[in-house]
C-alpha cells in the first residue's frame, strides 16, 4: 500500500487515549501510543470486555412435559 492511498482524517476531533488519558496520537488513534493500544487489544482477546446478552430462559421442562402428554394422548388413542 502506498501512502497515497492512505486517508488521514484531519478533521478528527481530537480526544483522550481510553487507556491512559493521555492525548491520543494520529499513529494511533484512538490511542497514544502503541503500548497502550496492545493493552486494549489484550483486553479484548482476554476476555475482559464483554457485550452483555440476556440469555432466554431454558423451556425444556415445558417442552418435555407437553411431549410426555403427547404421547399419553396417543397411548391411549385420543389423538
Amino acid at each position: 500500500m502506498t501512502t497515497t492511498n492512505v486517508h488521514r482524517f484531519t478533521s478528527r476531533k481530537s480526544r483522550p487515549c481510553p487507556m491512559c488519558k493521555k492525548p491520543s496520537t494520529e499513529a494511533f488513534h484512538p490511542f497514544c501510543t502503541k503500548r497502550c493500544a496492545d493493552v486494549d487489544l489484550g483486553k479484548w482477546l482476554g476476555g475482559n470486555y464483554a457485550i452483555p446478552a440476556v440469555e432466554p430462559a431454558d423451556d425444556f421442562g415445558a417442552e418435555a412435559a407437553e411431549l410426555a402428554q403427547i404421547e399419553t394422548l396417543k397411548t391411549n388413542d385420543q389423538i
